[in-house]
């Protein structure tokens, strides 16, 4: 009996410390998420409150760069993450943050304030309600995590179809679809970066570029979310 309560309370005491691990490890994501949209944001206001900045950036080949900058480092940082130091993710990791503001810029000139204000209220709920159910479910969302990166391709494919088309009605079906795929890949995500902690933890440089690329996958959730909601929401100037 003593031998049982005595592993029982060791059982415990093992869950409670991994769950206080878990907690710190999902709190320091969605603080370094959360800065990277502050810092996102901050960028896009100054920039597009800049006419010099605007005509420098997009009446320039420089466009290209700032439109297709945030991509490589995505790319650069999902191939290149093991070889990488965590200090060294963290860096391009604002760095993409710095970059999506430059490119976001434009979006502050396309629509309205109120309506961005609005629009990103509403993104910040969906996201949140999505990113705990992601978070407390104890269904395995996989199938469904497959099934929504299909539908991503997809939606892209579309898009780059639809730059020659100038559709309407496809781009609204593809906003519309959109919205669904980000809500659904909150949760997926967030359920996939807490299974990450548990692979990593104990191991504080692999515990700290995991946090990054938690971060950085919810940004995108985020940022992705409000842009398609955006599309059938916002009201343009």
């Amino acid at each position: 009996m003593q031998f049982d309560r005595a592993s029982r309370a060791k059982s415990t005491a093992k869950s409670v410390g991994y769950d206080a691990g878990l907690r710190t490890y999902m709190l320091k994501v969605y603080n370094y998420m959360a800065s990277a949209l502050a810092l996102s944001g901050i960028v896009a206001f100054l920039t597009a409150s800049s006419p010099a900045m605007m005509q420098v950036i997009y009446g320039t080949p420089l466009q290209w760069v700032v439109m297709l900058a945030p991509l490589g480092i995505v790319i650069y940082l999902s191939v290149r993450l093991n070889k990488l130091s965590a200090a060294a993710a963290q860096m391009w990791f604002w760095a993409f943050a710095t970059m999506m503001g430059l490119s976001l810029s434009s979006i502050l000139l396309a629509y309205t304030g109120e309506s961005i204000t609005r629009v990103f209220f509403i993104t910040a709920g969906v996201f949140g309600t999505m990113s705990l159910y992601g978070y407390t479910t104890k269904k395995d969302l996989t199938a469904m995590g497959s099934f929504l990166m299909m539908g991503l391709f997809g939606i892209i494919i579309a898009s780059v179809v639809n730059m020659f088309m100038q559709s309407t009605a496809l781009q609204f079906a593809i906003s519309a679809i959109g919205v669904v795929i980000f809500t659904g890949l909150t949760a997926y995500d967030t359920q996939k970066i807490k299974e990450i902690y548990f692979q990593v933890a104990g191991n504080s440089e692999a515990m700290g570029k995991a946090a990054i690329m938690g971060a950085l996958r919810l940004y995108l959730d985020f940022i992705n979310l409000m842009l398609m909601l955006l599309r059938l929401f916002g009201d343009r100037r």
